[in-house]
């Protein structure tokens, strides 16, 4: 069993009506006439917490659509993925409203944690995915409209600080609750630390869509990953960051400020195919999804997200990337909660914690998925 601390070897967990009560983890007894599940040879870990997801199964959360949503939220939940945010693509401002007005719902209902608008306050010569004939400049109004439209479920935005508006939009989103985050960006060092001083607390999938580190002019990578109130994602998919970059990322911020996420689009989950991100249209080509583009070659595109699960992320972490399973773990499920300040309910399995487990064999691979006391899946 893996608590934010340890590895606990034949741990013991304790639910009554879907939260955990104690065990090995502390606090209460087992009660009696208790149902037993004996999970001898596996691993025990909290539900994945996604910050950054953009869909899974073919279906899409920018679809403006409750059934495709929920979708997609089912496939990453059997993957382990007990909480989850969605994000949006760039798009125009109303159609991103009517979006978050959708997901809103799933929110109040308890399928979603919340809404991230990804775009469009991005940079163009940074827009990856995005379609750059729907991009603008952050306007607070324009930000102020987006927020609005979720109805007290949007939780994080990413934009580019230093466009027209960059630093008075973080300053509003930091007024209102909603995490700022960095991303799909040009800003030098010195803006992003100025948008750092103006609120801002994330820093989107951090190395992509961004200028690299330079010894003399060290852009937003720096200025991110030095300041202990950022946190970073990350996606650890193989493909997004080499393994000495990822090893770089976790030594300089500690797996306590790391987020590792899918920022995974509608083909998670899925075969290779085409598929729709936002307005654009991606091609999964072994794994890994890219733009569509006429003007380029067959899988050259620019990378469009990925077909990422978390337990994929975990896998990788642990087996490839040599990171102990309690780091691991902190990343993909204890650092993202506390962000999104839901450290008190979920992320971790401690008693007053939602009874949100994830079971593992051996391989890492998932047998079991348990949400709020009930499981979703079970080898």
């Amino acid at each position: 069993m893996v608590t934010p601390d340890a590895v606990v070897e034949n741990g013991e967990v304790v639910i009554e009506a879907g939260v955990i009560v104690g065990g090995s983890t502390g606090e209460a007894a087992e009660p009696a006439g208790t149902a037993v599940v004996d999970l001898d040879g596996c691993w025990l870990v909290p539900g994945f917490v996604d910050l950054h997801v953009h869909g899974g199964g073919g279906a899409s959360f920018s679809a403006g659509n409750a059934e495709e949503a929920l979708r997609a939220i089912a496939t990453h939940r059997a993957h382990g993925t007990t909480t989850m945010v969605a994000s949006t693509v760039t798009g125009a401002l109303d159609d991103l409203a009517a979006q978050a007005g959708v997901l809103s719902e799933l929110v109040e209902q308890g399928d979603l944690a919340g809404v991230h608008f990804e775009g469009p306050f991005i940079a163009e010569n940074r827009c990856g995915a995005h379609d750059p004939t729907l991009l603008r400049d952050p306007d607070p109004a324009d930000v102020r409209k987006l927020v609005d439209a979720a109805r007290g479920t949007a939780r994080m935005m990413t934009l580019a600080p230093e466009l027209p508006g960059g630093l008075a939009s973080v300053r509003l989103l930091s007024d209102l609750g909603v995490l700022a985050a960095v991303g799909h960006t040009d800003a030098s060092y010195e803006v992003t630390r100025r948008a750092i001083e103006a609120g801002a607390r994330v820093a989107t999938h951090l190395f992509n869509a961004m200028p690299p580190l330079a010894h003399r002019v060290p852009g937003p990578i720096a200025a991110l990953l030095e300041d202990e109130r950022v946190a970073i994602e990350l996606v650890n998919d193989g493909t997004h960051l080499h393994p000495s970059v990822l090893a770089l990322a976790f030594r300089s911020a500690g797996a306590d400020r790391v987020a590792l996420i899918t920022d995974a689009m509608g083909a998670a989950g899925m075969g290779d195919g085409s598929y729709p991100l936002g307005p654009l249209r991606v091609e999964v080509v072994d794994g890994v999804a890219r733009i569509a583009d006429e003007r380029t070659p067959p899988g050259t595109g620019a990378i469009a997200g990925s077909t990422l699960t978390l337990d994929r992320a975990l896998r990788r972490s642990v087996t490839v990337d040599g990171l102990p399973i309690v780091d691991a773990v902190r990343a993909l499920s204890t650092t993202p909660a506390r962000l999104l300040g839901l450290g008190d309910r979920v992320g971790s399995i401690e008693p007053g914690r939602s009874a949100d487990l994830v079971v593992l064999d051996e391989a890492l691979t998932v047998v079991g998925v348990m949400r709020g006391g009930a499981w979703l899946a079970r080898s």
